[in-house]
């Protein structure tokens, strides 16, 4: 059953639950880590996995101390690495890389791992290796960035944009080329039409010649485009001009909220985000939703300000907020542009209270669908 939630823009967004389920060409996020700087009993330090099932392909986001802990805790696979983006070269985000890298060698993985990162992360790796004497048994390729292209292939986009943080610290855009719509092979069979290699072009939407002289323009075989989907990853940053410019239109905005919004000064002291600022980038960049992480081990259960109460925080600007916790799976869901139509209010997905602050230690549900509102 589709559901039909309208969204600020041009267009009718249809979330639909029956391809999700199917698992083709779905976009998950794992939180493998959600602390920052160090870990907690509930939450280990800095690591996202972005995984595509249709490839079996994981890419990771962020490797903190203990990622491949995490990886056997939950349903992931380790094997299925082929890519690593890397934030910044604070050792909460990359303290794991090195183990991570040295355990998939021994466990005899063929397969290539490309990293990528900001230039200062080369000098280390190759330090690592050196003073450890790990040898890799697979390839391993490190691609220095800088703000734009990261990558590119025929699914998938990557840019990145420089934050702001004490160090050199890269945001990400993950952008999903447009697909193109459902083929309506049943009124190709009435035109007549015979099957094989000419329904690729078709599908494709481009002008075929058939035998008998007849030409048929692909478009009116195929439903409305399916536009890709957009996850963004910000961490570490104050509230900044380019992670607003990073994050516009996203689906999903993942973003740092190290401290609360009463610890502003300490923020802005450290160049991190609160709760409130990373709330204030999503509704400026008008995301779907925003998904806060990162956060400071002071907000523990116990203590005088906890975690729920970030949440409301940044729910007070943006409600369309969740809090991240390890081994929490978001499914992005997939879109079509059904009909034009006017703005309206945004979907809202209902909160998961009891996955809140709460010792985890096997995978959580995947994320609820979007619910229109009435």
């Amino acid at each position: 059953m589709a559901l039909t939630a309208s969204v600020t823009g041009k267009f009718l967004w249809q979330y639909e639950d029956s391809v999700l389920s199917s698992g083709e060409s779905a976009l998950q996020i794992t939180f493998l880590g959600t602390s920052s700087g160090v870990p907690t009993r509930s939450r280990n330090v800095s690591a996202i996995a972005l995984r595509l099932p249709q490839r079996a392909e994981v890419w990771l986001f962020d490797c903190g101390e203990g990622t491949q802990h995490q990886f056997l805790r939950s349903d992931l696979r380790v094997s299925q690495i082929r890519r690593i983006f890397v934030t910044h070269v604070h050792g909460d985000h990359i303290f794991g890389l090195m183990g991570l890298l040295a355990s998939c060698g021994l466990a005899g993985n063929p397969q290539q791992i490309d990293i990528y990162g900001p230039p200062d992360l080369d000098p280390y790796l190759k330090a690592c290796k050196r003073y450890s004497q790990t040898h890799f048994s697979y390839p391993v390729k490190f691609h220095p960035v800088s703000p734009g292209l990261v990558f590119e292939d025929e699914e998938f986009t990557v840019t990145c944009q420089l934050l702001k943080h004490r160090v050199p610290a890269f945001g990400y855009r993950i952008t999903e080329k447009d697909r193109p719509g459902h083929f309506k092979a049943e009124l190709a069979k009435e035109l007549g039409i015979p099957s094989g290699p000419i329904y690729g072009k078709l599908k494709r939407g481009e002008t075929v010649t058939l035998e008998d002289g007849r030409t048929i323009d692909g478009k009116i075989l195929c439903g409305e485009p399916e536009i890709g989907r957009k996850v963004v990853y910000c961490t570490d940053t104050v509230f900044c001009e380019s992670a607003i410019e990073l994050a516009q239109g996203a689906d999903v905005l993942i973003h740092e909220a190290t401290f609360a919004h009463q610890d502003a000064e300490m923020a802005f002291q450290r160049l991190h985000s609160t709760s409130t600022m990373a709330a204030q980038t999503a509704l400026l960049a008008q995301v779907q939703t925003l998904i806060m992480t990162h956060f400071s081990p002071r907000y523990a259960p116990g203590n005088a300000i906890g975690i729920n109460d970030l949440l409301d925080e940044a729910r007070a600007i943006f409600p369309n907020t969740e809090l991240a916790s390890d081994f929490w799976t978001y499914e992005v869901p997939r879109r079509i542009a059904a009909t034009k139509t006017s703005p309206a209010e945004s979907s809202r997905s209902e909160p998961e209270a009891s996955r809140l602050e709460s010792p985890t230690t096997a995978p959580a549900a995947s994320s609820p669908r979007p619910k229109s509102k009435k």
